[in-house]
């Protein structure tokens, strides 16, 4: 079991490692902490050794421990040599703003076998608040706070929170039909795999083939594959990744659309603990080349048709093609390797490896936004107690794998050991197709393919039979409240808007009643994630106030891989949005924080605007945007797309904003397009539109 957290501290990076690598400080801000004594004539540094002990609910755990990596002033790690097989790491980073990120983190094994589960599960929320109340410890001694550390709650009522939870994620899991029957032997091939690769790709495909090693695993358009095949494919892909140079914490850069290879490819590098780093198929040969240099990956995975864009790019780094159509790169196939491969087990990792997942670019160069493996399976109860998802089910994800939104679901259907159904490029009409063939229930999607799946004609809409569709989640971009109600009122209340962003995972959830209620709502926060909105001093704003968005959870990213990172207030990231709630406790984005017009001393969100003129019949799609103006600053304008045979004047257009908000938020400028530029996941590249 892995635990980790992290804390942004007013102090400088040196004030910070020299605090927590003294050890005469432990003891007084350690939560937990019933013994730390140094051992041997070395108090700090790389080999010193030190007997610890810990309160873990009413047990003591501990023993003496080793500092195998001292880096000053940035990482410091240790490994226990008697007692609890544990290592712990501390990294602290500067951020641009003088302040500094500090991560704790404790990996622990506890005995194996069926006790040994359990144990982790009750125990890990105990050691979480430890952790937490010790950074809480750390911030309040560096930044002058006089007050005693914090206690945190008493031991009574932390069991209490921990049972509850525990209670919870197994009412969760029994809804989503994971908790079954299941014969013995299979059941302890699934707990021996989940103990030995930890909730990682790896885990997903070993625990499924042990279950279900002749069901159906993946779709696509080269047919189907079971979990078995499935698993020796990514064994022997492995091997043969490995027998290629890539080693464990390495990279390999993923440029696939939505098909086996992908998916292969995932399984495979997490299964020898290679990072992979997931390139957006819309990105132009410039673009990839930049992050590709940037992030130094040691081989690329690709589909042929990028062979051109990727030129530069895989210059002397190792290349394999996934998807191909029978030309000849030159470069080895994933089926070669898996042909030449061995398909017997792989030895896990030491660590497990890392997604990387680029930010989408819309407002500057993307980044790339490393994120672990979680801890435990908190996040998927987080998922599952919103959106009704069931094990052993078809789910076609029509939303881009490399996309955190599609990689999510990709993650989600590993426990659920789902049935993943692949197209890769969408069409409309043959994702209702499929849909209707397969019987899927969960169709994951950006709100850009509901848009295009509803300008389908009435009687195209008809031909298809998708009353299998239990949940449509969307994300990835802004839900207008009209194209949700249409949605729902052509398809039933199956529609789902989750919020986030790349950095933060997710926000908020809506659930069909939210936005039948709330048209335009980005829901509420789910169990276990923290949500506030604060002003720019940091202070939580009452209901109906607009602020930034902030949240906390599992699942916060650990940095941008070329340093930096998000605000953080008291360990909430912000999301770069600004909102607000309403007395219900839901949340309505207004904009981007860096988005923000004034015009004429006024400030002005593009969303509220956007969203009353994406209600109009005649309108198909808006976007507005701040440009410069002498007498005000800025003004708006609006860049409009009509629907087809509508007519509509650029003074239709500024008298409906102006008689429905004020007069400073009505359009200056409004310019008639053919359509609004997109990337591939459907948000609109406003960087465009300011440039053309």
């Amino acid at each position: 079991m892995r635990v980790e957290e992290q804390t942004t501290v007013q102090a400088s990076r040196e004030a910070v490692w020299e605090f927590i690598t003294d050890a005469a400080n432990y003891r007084r801000f350690i939560a937990g902490i019933t013994r730390w004594e140094v051992e041997g004539d070395k108090d700090r540094g790389l080999g010193a050794r030190y007997t610890m002990r810990m309160r873990v609910g009413s047990a003591q755990v501990g023993g003496l421990i080793e500092v195998v990596e001292f880096d000053p002033p940035g990482d410091m790690a240790w490994n226990s040599i008697t007692g609890l097989d544990q290592r712990g790491r501390w990294r602290v980073r500067e951020r641009d703003d003088g302040r500094t990120t500090v991560t704790f983190r404790l990996s622990y094994q506890a005995p194996g076998g069926l006790l040994g589960t359990l144990s982790d599960r009750i125990s890990s929320p105990m050691v979480r608040d430890n952790l937490r109340r010790s950074l809480e410890n750390v911030k309040r001694q560096l930044e002058g706070d006089g007050a005693p550390p914090e206690p945190g709650a008493p031991l009574p009522a932390r069991l209490v929170s921990a049972v509850g939870n525990q209670v919870h994620a197994a009412r969760v899991f029994g809804g989503a039909g994971l908790i079954r029957p299941i014969r013995p032997d299979r059941l302890l091939r699934t707990g021996l795999a989940l103990r030995r690769w930890g909730p990682t790709p790896a885990a997903g495909y070993e625990a499924s083939a042990a279950r279900y090693p002749d069901e159906p695993a993946i779709i696509d358009e080269l047919g189907t594959l079971t979990f078995g095949e499935v698993q020796r494919r990514t064994n022997a892909l492995a091997h043969a990744l490995a027998d290629a140079g890539v080693l464990e914490g390495q990279g390999v850069a993923v440029m696939c659309r939505n098909h086996r290879g992908f998916i292969e490819t995932t399984v495979a590098l997490s299964k020898i603990g290679a990072n992979a780093l997931y390139l957006n198929t819309a990105f132009a040969a410039p673009q990839l080349t930049e992050v590709v240099k940037r992030e130094k990956p040691v081989g690329i995975v690709y589909d042929e048709e990028f062979a051109g864009l990727l030129e530069e790019a895989g210059h002397r780094r190792k290349r394999w093609v996934a998807w191909h159509d029978g030309g000849d790169t030159g470069d080895p196939t994933l089926d070669d390797l898996i042909e030449a491969g061995d398909p017997s087990g792989v030895v896990p990792p030491a660590e497990p490896g890392k997604a990387v997942i680029l930010t989408s670019g819309t407002t500057g160069t993307p980044k790339g936004a490393s994120r672990k493996q979680p801890d435990t399976l908190d996040p998927a109860v987080s998922i599952l107690s919103r959106i009704p998802l069931q094990a052993r089910e078809s789910t076609m994800i029509a939303a881009p794998l490399f996309h955190s939104w599609g990689f999510a679901h990709f993650t989600l259907g590993l426990l659920l050991s789902s049935t993943y159904v692949l197209r890769r490029k969408f069409d409309p009409e043959a994702t209702l197709a499929l849909v209707a063939q397969h019987r899927c229930t969960n169709l994951p999607v950006v709100p850009v393919m509901i848009q295009r799946i509803l300008e389908l004609p009435e009687e195209t809409l008809r031909r298809y039979d998708v009353s299998s569709l239990k949940a449509v989640p969307a994300s990835g971009s802004a839900l207008p409240g009209e194209l949700a109600i249409r949605f729902m009122d052509q398809f039933g209340n199956i529609l789902y808007n989750l919020y986030g962003s790349t950095e933060v995972a997710w926000a908020t959830i809506a659930t069909p009643e939210d936005l039948r209620a709330t048209p335009g709502t980005a829901g509420r926060a789910p169990r276990g994630t923290v949500l506030k909105i604060l002003d720019e001093d940091g202070l939580e704003v009452p209901a109906g106030q607009t602020g930034r968005i902030f949240v906390g959870n599992e699942m916060l990213f650990e940095g941008y891989t070329g340093g930096g990172s998000k605000d953080m207030v008291d360990g909430l990231m912000s999301t770069g949005d600004v909102g607000h709630l309403d007395e219900a406790g839901r949340l309505f984005v207004e904009g981007r924080d860096d988005e923000m017009i004034v015009s004429g001393g006024e400030n002005v969100f593009p969303r509220e605007v956007e969203d009353l003129l994406a209600k109009r019949d005649d309108i198909a799609e808006v976007a507005i945007i701040g440009v410069d103006d002498e007498k005000f600053g800025q003004r708006l304008k609006a860049f409009v797309v009509k629907k087809p045979k509508k007519k509509l004047s650029e003074d239709d257009v500024k008298s409906h904003v102006k008689s429905n908000l004020a007069g400073y938020k009505v359009p200056r400028e409004v310019e008639f397009i053919e359509e609004l530029p997109r990337n591939s996941t459907g948000k609109v590249l406003k960087r465009e539109l300011a440039e053309a």
